[in-house]
């Protein structure tokens, strides 16, 4: 193993690393106060739909022949820049983003108190059913393709490939929307009570590594098909780090200072209050 393939391994696990632990601090939160007042089921639900797609893509890209060798025809024949963690790390979502979604929809499992973020809003439910239409959609137009099984899979044939593709932009999409009530309710209360900055900043330094290890792979190779081949996980990293600055700057610096005694866990804790009632619905 070279050097640089040495490095590749290390981001990819440290990166694993980073985005895992950035799932806990809600669920445990939610967990210590037996209750989920303050926050919306949106976020953990449709994260659900997300790391589910993104597990069946990465799965079909590490381990499906197929989807390798269409892959291959389509990009000089060089091979998906997934790695092992990558799928290990979309299972790992997938489980907590479900565990953390029945703390809603199931309060009285986890003897938590009632409250009114525990139903899913119709824009969330409205993009879980385009998102799912879409990919059977394009699904359909596969199936009554020839070429589908081709392994050639040529550029103006629709292939298995197309499929996984659609598939791994549904996660794109959730990452796209999926922060955006929280950066709102941030700038309503002018505050970022209630909010983790340790899952943002571990996030944060998760996209870093991200987006390295796919560099690292893409100069081995010799080709920068590994991130245009790849565009999910590129943007993924991208998109996660844009939010990431925004939520860094609204609690460092505009609204610095305005957390009060007891910081983040205590906008959390006030049932009732002014942040519950100002949160996107």
């Amino acid at each position: 193993m070279s050097l640089l393939e040495f490095l590749s391994s290390v981001f990819g696990w440290v990166y694993f690393i980073c985005w895992s632990l950035s799932f806990y601090p809600q669920s445990m939160l939610n967990y210590s106060r037996k209750s989920t007042s303050g926050t919306t089921v949106d976020f953990p639900l449709i994260n659900c739909l997300g790391f589910l797609s993104y597990m069946i893509s990465n799965y079909a890209f590490y381990y499906s022949p197929l989807i390798r060798a269409q892959y291959a025809s389509r990009y000089h024949n060089l091979t998906p820049t997934v790695q092992f963690n990558d799928i290990t790390f979309a299972l790992h979502g997938l489980v907590l983003s479900i565990l953390t979604t029945t703390q809603y929809l199931l309060p009285n499992l986890w003897s938590f108190r009632p409250s009114k973020g525990n139903k899913p809003s119709r824009f969330i439910l409205g993009i879980i059913l385009g998102c799912v239409l879409g990919v059977l959609l394009v699904i359909f137009i596969v199936l009554s393709s020839p070429e589908r099984n081709d392994p050639s899979g040529g550029d103006h044939a629709w292939v298995w490939l197309d499929a996984v593709y659609a598939i791994s932009y549904v996660k794109l999409i959730v990452t796209l929307i999926k922060y955006t009530p929280q950066v709102l309710v941030n700038y309503k209360n002018k505050s970022t009570k209630g909010w983790s900055i340790v899952q943002i900043l571990l996030d944060f330094s998760g996209g870093v590594l991200s987006i390295g290890q796919q560099g690292v792979d893409s100069w081995l190779q010799g080709d920068w098909s590994g991130i245009t081949g790849n565009p999910v996980k590129f943007a993924l990293g991208n998109v996660s780090m844009m939010y990431d600055a925004v939520f860094i700057t609204q609690h460092y610096v505009l609204y610095k200072g305005a957390e009060g005694k007891g910081g983040e866990r205590e906008g959390l804790l006030g049932v009732g209050g002014r942040d519950e009632e100002r949160r996107i619905e």
